[in-house]
This record gives structure tokens, sequence and C-alpha cells, in this order.
């Protein structure tokens, strides 16, 4: 592994933190990548370390001379309004920061021509915004110019911008955070990753992901009950999970009551598919399947490409239950076949109360961050512990559910599913 963990600097710290707790995080505190005894003898003397989040005793930002400002991007996603909240809470609170700003539909917020005028954020007015789903601010996808967003900053005298979403925001906030460089502005950018999909590279868990396994068990629990009703029953879920299916993973490992999970990293042929139910209904006379909204795409047709740039998905749960009702018809097998899709219920939803802790627990690791003055980073857990991320290292890939591992071995032991489907 050749990879640079390092976080970037706007300028030496100069002003002491007004945080009363005396608990700081020394310069130079990491935590391993890799915590196994292999891990640590293949990296030798030198083992490659992520940076420990937590307050600094010594801080880059004036409190009375800074002007945040925070943004959400991309899907709404359970917990954006805790994670607005908390920032404005640990700001105001914690740091004495009186003038915080929320910037209208995502990047859209940050680009005059669009005229939406940011909002004047305070403790009274997001006190109990955690309570709803969705987010305050609004949202929007696609891509803006980083120039254009920057003169946006250097016009409102904006220092600190919190950018809260996935993969592509991260990536439209590198690009704001190069442009600052360029310039040699002392603005600082730190990200706070948001992914209902739990697909960021090296972080464990983003929030949001919780809920929806929450969640799920309602509508998997329905289809159950559905496909227990009657004679040769098949209830099939859709979940979320465009590449990275780990949704419904845990979903299936969370309720037991699934038989079949297909998600976008496995392979697999509709015939086998098809035989693997018929053996089901034929011991059981009842099956459930979760099914990730990525999982075989290749058997949809898809229509080009959201603003984000997103392939536009297929519906396969549409598809399964069409082909799964022309196999049994086929084999004149009578079956059932109900088919559930709870995604926007789901990613509009209240965070559940773990969910709300991670998102003020990654909040006041980021507000932490950005004080001190580092930057093109995002806040991350690794290996237990909330951590400094290079924002170029979590958007060069997405995370995959590994069809190797010990979670996917849980998954086949759970539902009792073939390994191979192809």
């Amino acid at each position: 592994m050749k990879e640079d963990f390092t976080i970037q600097r706007i300028g030496k710290c100069s002003f002491n933190s007004p945080l009363d707790s005396g608990i700081f995080v020394s310069e130079g505190e990491g935590v391993l990548i890799d915590a196994t005894i292999s891990g640590i003898q293949k990296g030798q003397s030198h083992p490659y370390f992520f940076e420990k989040a937590g307050p600094r005793e010594k801080i880059f930002f004036n409190s009375k001379a800074s002007r945040p400002a925070l943004v959400t991007c991309g899907g709404i996603c359970p917990g954006l309004n805790d994670v607005i909240r908390a920032i404005v809470m640990v700001l105001w609170h914690r740091y004495g920061v009186k003038e915080i700003f929320g910037l209208r539909f995502g990047y859209e917020g940050l680009i005059s021509a669009f005229k939406h005028e940011p909002i004047v954020l305070t403790p009274e007015l997001v006190e109990d915004i955690h309570k709803d789903g969705g987010t305050i601010l609004g949202t929007s996808r696609g891509h803006q110019d980083p120039a254009s967003m920057v003169d946006f900053l250097v016009k409102r005298n904006i220092n600190i911008l919190f950018t809260i979403g996935g993969d592509g925001t991260q990536r439209g906030a590198l690009a704001i955070r190069r442009e600052i460089q360029k310039r040699g502005l002392a603005i600082s950018v730190v990200g706070i990753p948001k992914t209902i999909d739990n697909d960021i590279l090296f972080t464990e868990r983003t929030f949001g992901f919780e809920t929806a396994v929450a969640m799920s068990q309602v509508p998997i629990n329905g289809a159950h009950m559905e496909a227990k009703g009657v004679k040769n029953g098949i209830g099939i879920v859709k979940l979320m999970g465009r590449e990275s299916g780990f949704i419904a993973v845990y979903a299936t490992l969370a309720s037991s009551d699934v038989n079949l999970v297909l998600i976008p990293e496995m392979s697999f042929s509709l015939k086998k598919v098809c035989a693997y139910l018929e053996e089901r209904i034929h011991k059981k006379m009842h099956a459930v399947i979760v099914v990730a909204e990525g999982a075989g795409q290749e058997y949809v047709h898809q229509e080009g490409t959201d603003a984000s740039g997103n392939k536009k998905l297929g519906d396969i749960g549409s598809f399964l239950k069409t082909k799964i009702k022309e196999h049994f018809r086929k084999r004149a097998i009578p079956i059932s076949v109900k088919y559930i899709d709870p995604s926007y219920t789901i990613r509009s939803a209240p965070a559940t109360p773990d969910d709300s802790v991670l998102c003020f627990q990654l909040s006041e690791n980021a507000v932490h961050a950005a004080m001190s003055g580092r930057t093109g980073m995002v806040v991350g857990i690794w290996n237990g512990h909330f951590v400094h991320i290079p924002t170029q290292m979590c958007i060069k890939g997405r995370k995959q559910v590994d069809t190797f591992s010990l979670l996917w071995q849980s998954v086949l032991d759970n539902t009792g599913q073939p390994r191979e489907l192809f």
C-alpha cells in the first residue's frame, strides 16, 4: 500500500481552544489502518494510520472571526437534520461562533445565479429539527463550477465550509478545496460522509445506514407474512444499494426470515434463482427474497444518468416478479408473488437513536477538525475510533460487500441459499 494519509492544514494554530473540558487529542495521535498482527508486520516499522479525530488544544480560527457554512447535497437520508443541528450547537455553544450559515439546495446554494439566499442558523432554529426526516436546507444533485463556488465563499466572507453528502458531494468538495488552494485562501473544507448505502471507502459506517436496516424490518416482515399466508407464496422486497449491498445484507441478518439475497456484487442467473426458489417452495411452500436496487442490472433496461452522473437503474424488483411468475406458470406450479419497495419511506425517515448519536459524534469531530485549520478531509470511523480521512482517499472508489468474506458467509448461513447462483 502506497497511500498518503496526511491531512492538509491551512496554517499554524495560534489560538488557545475555548473548550473547557481539558480533554484534547495530541497532535500526531493516530489509528492503525490494519490493526491485525499480520497487518502490523506488513507495515514493518512504519505502519499506516489515520490521524485521530477530536478537539485540539490549539486552533487556527479565532472564534469571533469565524463564518462557517453548511451544505447538504444528493439524495435525502436519515440524519441530515441531526448533523445540521449538531454542527450548529457545537460551533455556537462550545466555540462561541455566532455567525453560521445554511446554504440552500446543495451546491446550487454556492452559485449566485440561482439566487438561493443562505439561512442564518441559530440554536433556536435548529433545536428540534432532528425529529424530522429530510434536510431543512434542501438539497440538489449535479456539478457546479468550483471557481464560482469559491467566489461565493469569498464574497460572503465564509472561511469554513462543511460539506454533507456522498462521494459526489465530496468530489465537489475536493474541487472547491483545490480552487481555494490555488488562490492561497485560508478557507477550510471539511466533509461529513452521507450515504445510506454505507459505501464510502475507509469508513466503517455512515449515518443513515443503521436507520435503513432498522426500517427494512417492517417490509421484510410484511413480505414474510404475505408469503406464509398463502400456499406457495413468494415475497420480494427491494432495498437501496446502487453498487453496494450492505443494506440488503444487514437487513437480512437482522431479520432471519429471508431465504434469498441478491446484491450488486454478486452475479446471478435467472435459471438458478428460479431453480432454487422452486426447491424452496417444494419444501417450505413459501419464500422471501431481498434484492438490492443495483443487483441484476444486466437484465433490465436503463435510461441515461441523473444530474450527479449516476446511471438510472432499471427496476430489478418488478423484473424478478415477472420472471418468477413466468417460470412457475410454465412449470404449472401455482404461486402468489407480492412485491414491496419501501425505498422512499426509508430514506425520508428520521434517524434512529443510535444513528442520531453517530450523527452528533461525526459532526462535533468535523467542527473540531475545521476549527483547528484542517481541510481537504472527511470525518469517519475506523477500528472503533473517529478519524480524519483525506478526501481524495474516500472518493477513489466504493466500499462493497466482499462475497468471499465472513460477512457474506453469515448471509449464506442465515438464508440457506447456494453460494453460486450463476
